[in-house]
């Protein structure tokens, strides 16, 4: 009798664990609600984010070929620039390709792990922005506040660590947030009210109390995008300061710089606050945020660097001047 029990039991344990297994496997893939049903307007944003997208190779590779054939602009500032360019370019092509291809796709479908790459690489090129942007703005500190000290303390072998550190920032960002989703159990539903995959949205499909993991993704993303905002901030302040006690040309040089350099940041955390850290979140909002995020900001930042830095304009310029040159001997 207690031999029969016994197997029943195991029987209907081995039943269970079977069904819980079956139960967690049935979502392989995830549709995209996307960002429109009308067919005309999603003709309409093909054509618009297409151009996007083409803009956003062309600028930033241009400014990564500028600063690596100009000799002249191998300095810390255009060092770390290039690497913002190429930084931007990677992020973009995470999700804009996909959300282009997608426009004329009646499912908008990606796989389970489809979907974790996307949210692996969208933290990893991310959070590695993050830190180029601070970088940046101590690389500003530095000249303008410490000009004496520059050369000094923004040596090669430094600007070199500091990218080091980014792309290792934003690889441990992007494990740990990684970490909270490729466990998750997902049985249904498999809809996701966006155009691509990110923690917040995808953690609330899971078949499971999900209280805890969002205050998690508040806690490593959110807070870390505050804390970051206001230091950048605080240092743009003090800067600002700095170049108002000293007025010179030099001084409304680096304020141009300057003001560059703080737009982007706005352009950056902004969203990236919105979507990580507000308490109140709009799925509207949410939406056109996540494509400034992704498409927008990506097209700007090279617009704002170039037109508003004298400088990589005449990069470019010699750029251009050395390839009809070269075209012409050929």
């Amino acid at each position: 009798m207690f031999i029969v029990l016994s197997k029943a039991s195991a029987d209907t344990i081995f039943w269970n664990e079977s069904t819980k297994q079956a139960n967690h496997s049935v979502v392989t893939e995830f549709i995209f609600i996307g960002l429109s049903d009308s067919q005309e307007l999603q003709i309409f944003l093909f054509a618009l984010f297409f151009v996007f997208y083409v803009g956003i190779v062309f600028g930033n590779l241009l400014i990564v070929i500028t600063v690596t054939a100009d000799s002249h602009r191998h300095s810390p500032m255009f060092f770390l620039l290039a690497n913002l360019s190429f930084i931007d370019l990677s992020l973009s092509s995470v999700t804009a390709p996909k959300m282009i291809a997608d426009f004329f796709n009646k499912h908008k479908v990606i796989s389970v792990k489809g979907c974790l790459a996307q949210i692996f690489l969208l933290h990893f090129f991310g959070g590695s922005e993050l830190v180029t942007l601070i970088a940046m703005g101590f690389d500003r500190y530095i000249a303008i506040c410490k000009p004496l000290r520059y050369s000094t303390i923004m040596r090669g072998n430094v600007c070199i660590g500091i990218v080091v550190a980014a792309w290792g920032v934003g690889f441990l960002h992007s494990v740990s947030q990684l970490a909270f989703a490729v466990n998750l159990p997902f049985c249904g539903p498999n809809k996701v009210d966006s155009f691509y995959c990110d923690l917040p949205r995808v953690i609330k499909l899971a078949c499971t109390d999900t209280y805890r993991l969002d205050i998690m993704v508040v806690a490593n993303s959110g807070i870390l995008t505050v804390c970051s905002f206001v230091l950048l901030i605080i240092s743009y302040t003090v800067i600002l300061m700095t170049i108002q006690r000293r007025p010179s040309d030099r001084s409304y040089k680096a304020l141009s710089t300057l003001t560059a350099h703080i737009t982007v940041v706005l352009f950056f955390f902004g969203p990236c606050i919105f979507i990580y850290a507000w308490p109140f979140p709009t799925k509207s909002l949410d939406k056109f945020l996540a494509v400034f995020y992704s498409v927008v900001t990506p097209l700007l930042n090279p617009i704002i660097y170039t037109l508003r830095n004298t400088e990589m304009k005449t990069a470019m310029r010699r750029l251009r001047q050395w390839n009809l040159n070269f075209s012409v001997k050929s």
